[in-house]
Formats: structure tokens, C-alpha cells, sequence
């Protein structure tokens, strides 16, 4: 494990993030197994297996319970649940929890989607997007030009939301000034200090929102600094946007002192002064949970790509130290959204079903989220998906069965891990697979920044073919400095990623370190910090 090295002044030829701050309070605390006051569901009338549609009554229980003080857990009956509406989550420390996913658990059925839901009220910015800019799905060969739906990527029937506050800019005019708490003039890639310009609006124990952009165009130096330089394909939304950030990350204040605030995560890239770096306010809920149930939607007909109906499970916005566990998934267009959360752990979920998905558990807009245990047992446009603005995050110890791609999907996502990941394949007769086709539209271009990393990916053959060939995996020709580390299988591969990949232990697995981020994790804990 020599060659891992991550820190700070550490050469780009030989630097691998510290994965280890993902997850529920950066992978340090156990997600709670009891959360404060429990409050029965069925005494608001929410009744199971009934034939009755329960919406207004849980959507009684959630209001009452959310008006409880200190952390409220509201239990949900073991049975079948008909809800035809969106649940929304608007407080802290607040538990949504089932029975369960097996035959004795708890089932929520959701028998229509979210098209024939009223437009939400936070999806407005998005629905004038993409008239003002006409964004269709066009397949000429299909006979098919469509506009794109609201909830292609975005929406949930169980939403977590602060009231008023934006989902994700798509549009200047909705532009607001940042409540900027302090000026960022250095730091260092893999580093904790930041040097700001004042403390005055900083307090030990914040959570606030660091904040990097580019202000100098086409040519602008944090573009090189994502990239490495590399001769990509950049696409404009790198400089056509200057005042939405670049680089975000959620960070806790831990220490202020001389100037200098210490914050509790690893910088992703040197902070300079022509970024205009800055701490600004950053509202979000916390200790937020869903877990141990089923959602299931009916068999649907799928139309095409980005004109989902809206049979979306779960979407996450605004949640730090927050948690998604325990859940079967059947026949979502997609089952977990996020948007602008960090610290989250999304556990033990499973997608299946008939339908083909657009995504199953994917990241947007996020920073240190931990997606473990994922199991996709359906066909996924994008299985695992690394979207725009996605940062430090690891998919680990997850399982794709049908069509797996391990997608990179542009928007400026950088330093994320796969980690530990199994995929079940069928290579084509020319004896390759695209495992690391990228995403993404080209404005959004490259596929991913520098320094992603997939860690001991297992290969499992679907279909018998000659046993003394070599599978070659490939995907990524834009994708700068990844690394690829332990790839094993049924079958010898070689691996094809560009432009200056460290590719290391193809056909040989790490037995004694399966993940990296586990190492760590580890590693980091043993460390006692000084004083």
C-alpha cells in the first residue's frame, strides 16, 4: 500500500484523496439504532392493508410529529401503504421508519407517478429551464422529440427539503447573493487551514459552505487545476456561470485561530486568490433518516431517456449527518436523488424491478456521501452514477447484475471512489466492455476531474465465452489522472483510460485491503490529533 499517498504537497503522479470522511458524520459515529420520541403513524389514521389510499394521514402524521421538540421518530405500520403524493421532511432530527423490507414489514405503494402530482413549488426554476431552453429528448430513429420532464433527475415522493430555499441554479435571474461570512485567500489540496479574512462571522462548530469559482474565463486556472492541463474537451459551463461555484464543500468549523479557521475535512484542491474563494451560510437539515421499508411502483411502459413520469423513490436535499437505510426498491424511474447534501450514508438499499431506471442510487450536488451496500438487480441507464458538482463521495461494497457502467457523469465531479464494486458483464464479440463510460452533456464536459479512483472492482462473467482471452475494459478517454487500482475476474483484462491514468494491479485483487476506504478509515482513526 506504499504507493497510497494523500496529504498535503504531495505530487499529482503519486496523490490518492483520503476517501475516509464519507459517510454519517464522516464515517466516525454508527447511525442511531433508537431516535428520541416515537410516535405511532396509525394513531393519525394511517392504516395498512386496507385498500385505502393513506396520503392525507401520513402526511397529518409527519406535520404533528414534526411539532414534537427533540429528535421524533414516526413509525410506520408493517403492511401495505397506498400513498399518491409527495411526503415532505422539513425538520431536524426526525426518523421516517418501516418495519422492514421482508414479507412481514412495511410496503409503501405508490400506484401513479409525479407528473400527475401539482408541479412542487421548488421545481419551478427547473420547469422554466428547460422551456427557456427547449431541452428535448430527440431520437430520429425512434420517431421520438420530446421535452425533457422535471423529474428526469430531480424529485421524490419522499422529499427532504428546507422550505424556500433553492433546490439547484439553473437560471441568473433566481441568482441571490451568497451570506458570505468570511473571504478565503489560501489553503492547501489535502489540508485543513483555511486563511480568511476575518473570523468575526465564524464560530467553532459551524456547518458552512467553502466555495470556489471561476471568475477568469475560459482560461481560468481552477479549470487547469480540475483537469491537470490535460488537451480535454472543456465545456462552457466551466466559465459562463462565474458566480455559481465551481468546488463546493460542507465543512464544520473546528478551530478558529490567528486568522485561521481549521475545518474538519481535507481540502480537495489549493484554494488561490484568483478563485475568490469564501465561507458563506449554508442552511440544511441534520439527523434526518429513512429506513426499513419498500417502495414499490406498478410495471410501467418506459418512453425515453430524460422523459421519466416521475416513479422516483427518495430525494435528498439540504441533509447533513443524515442516513437512508434499509430499503427495497421496485420499479422506480429512480430510486434515491440527492442535491446538495453532505455526511449522508445511504445503506443497504435495492433496486429491482421490470422497469428500466434512469438511476438507482445516484450523487448530485454532493460532497462526503457514502452510498454502501447498493444492490441494482434492474436495468439502469446509469447504475451507479457520479453526477455535476459530486465531490469526495464512494460508492462501496455495491453489486450491479444487469448492464453495469460505472458512470462519471461531468458537472465538474472530481475525488470520487468506487470502491469494492461487483459487476456481472457480457462482453461483445470483439471481447470489450464499456465499464467506465462517462456521461453527461458535453457543456458540462470532461466526464470527470482528476484524481477519481476505482479500488479492487471484481468481474463476473454472464456468459461462457473463450476462456483463453483477454476482456479489455474501457469507457474513459476523457478523464484526466484516474486511478484504477485491482481489477479481478472470471477472466484476464486489460484496461484502457485516458489521458495519464495510474493504473496498477489489473488481474489481481487486494485481499488483505478489499477497500480503500475501510483502510482509511482505519488508518485515520489511529491517528490521535495533536494537543
Amino acid at each position: 500500500m506504499s504507493f497510497i499517498s494523500s496529504g498535503v504537497d504531495i505530487d499529482d503522479s503519486k496523490f490518492i484523496p483520503d476517501f475516509s470522511y464519507a459517510g454519517y458524520h464522516n464515517g466516525i459515529k454508527k447511525i442511531p439504532e433508537k431516535h428520541g420520541t416515537v410516535v405511532q403513524a396509525s394513531t393519525f389514521s394511517v392504516l395498512a392493508n386496507d385498500n385505502l389510499d393513506d396520503t392525507s394521514a401520513l402526511q397529518e402524521a409527519i406535520n404533528e410529529a414534526s411539532k414534537l421538540e427533540g429528535p421524533v421518530t414516526l413509525q410506520l405500520p408493517p403492511g401495505k401503504l397506498i400513498i399518491s403524493d409527495i411526503l415532505y421532511i422539513e425538520r431536524d432530527n426526525f426518523v421516517l421508519r418501516g418495519y422492514g423490507t421482508g414479507e412481514s414489514g412495511t410496503e409503501i405503494y405508490f400506484p401513479r407517478p409525479l407528473m400527475y402530482s401539482k408541479d412542487p413549488e421548488d421545481l419551478k426554476e427547473l420547469r422554466e429551464y428547460l422551456i427557456e431552453f427547449d431541452k428535448r429528448q430527440k431520437e430520429k430513429e425512434n420517431n421520438i422529440d420530446l421535452p425533457f420532464s422535471q423529474y428526469a433527475w430531480s424529485g421524490g415522493f419522499i422529499w427532504t427539503r428546507v422550505p424556500g430555499e433553492r433546490v439547484k441554479p439553473y437560471l441568473k435571474k433566481y441568482d441571490r447573493p451568497h451570506e458570505v461570512l468570511a473571504n478565503v485567500f489560501e489553503g492547501k489540496r489535502g489540508g485543513k487551514t483555511l486563511v480568511v479574512s476575518d473570523v468575526q462571522h465564524l464560530s467553532v462548530g459551524d456547518v458552512v459552505e467553502l466555495q470556489l469559482f471561476n471568475k477568469n474565463g475560459q482560461e481560468g486556472q481552477i479549470i487547469k487545476e480540475l483537469y491537470k492541463e490535460q488537451d480535454l474537451k472543456i465545456g462552457g459551463h466551466h466559465w459562463n456561470f462565474p458566480d455559481l461555484p465551481l468546488v463546493r464543500q460542507q465543512v464544520k468549523i473546528l478551530s478558529i485561530s490567528d486568522g485561521k479557521a481549521t475545518i474538519n475535512c481535507p481540502l480537495t484542491i489549493d484554494v488561490k486568490p484568483e478563485y475568490k474563494a469564501q465561507l458563506v451560510r449554508w442552511r440544511h437539515l441534520k439527523e434526518v433518516g429513512i429506513q426499513d421499508f419498500s417502495i414499490r411502483f406498478p410495471k410501467s411502459p418506459r418512453i425515453a431517456h430524460h422523459v421519466e413520469q416521475g416513479f422516483n423513490g427518495i430525494y435528498l436535499t439540504r441533509v447533513y449527518n443524515s442516513w437512508v437505510k434499509n430499503i427495497s426498491i421496485d420499479n422506480a424511474d429512480s430510486g434515491v436523488l440527492t442535491e446538495n447534501v453532505a455526511n449522508v450514508t445511504i445503506e443497504d438499499v435495492i433496486t429491482k424491478g421490470k422497469n428500466i431506471a434512469h438511476y438507482t442510487v445516484a450523487m448530485s450536488g454532493t460532497y462526503n456521501v457514502l452510498a454502501k451496500g447498493i444492490k441494482v438487480y434492474n436495468k439502469a441507464v446509469h447504475p451507479l452514477s457520479f453526477n455535476t458538482l459530486a465531490t469526495k463521495c464512494v460508492y462501496l461494497n455495491c453489486e450491479v447484475f444487469k448492464d453495469p457502467i460505472l458512470d462519471q457523469h461531468s458537472g465538474a465531479n472530481h475525488q470520487n471512489l468506487f470502491d469494492n464494486t461487483t459487476v456481472h458483464i457480457s462482453p461483445d464479440e470483439e471481447m470489450t466492455y464499456p465499464l467506465f463510460k462517462g456521461g453527461g452533456a458535453g457543456y458540462w464536459k470532461p466526464s470527470h476531474g482528476a484524481f477519481s479512483t476505482f479500488w479492487n472492482t471484481k468481474i463476473k462473467l454472464l456468459s461462457d465465452i473463450n476462456s483463453t482471452g483477454t476482456i479489455k475494459l474501457y469507457g474513459m478517454k476523457d478523464g484526466p489522472f484516474c486511478r484504477i487500482i485491482g481489477i479481478k475476474g472470471d477472466q484476464n483484462f486489460n484496461v484502457e483510460s485516458q489521458p495519464m491514468a495510474m493504473i496498477k494491479a489489473v488481474n489481481e485483487v487486494f485481499e488483505k485491503f478489499p477497500s480503500l476506504y475501510d483502510y482509511q478509515l482505519t488508518k485515520r482513526q489511529k491517528i490521535k490529533p495533536k494537543g
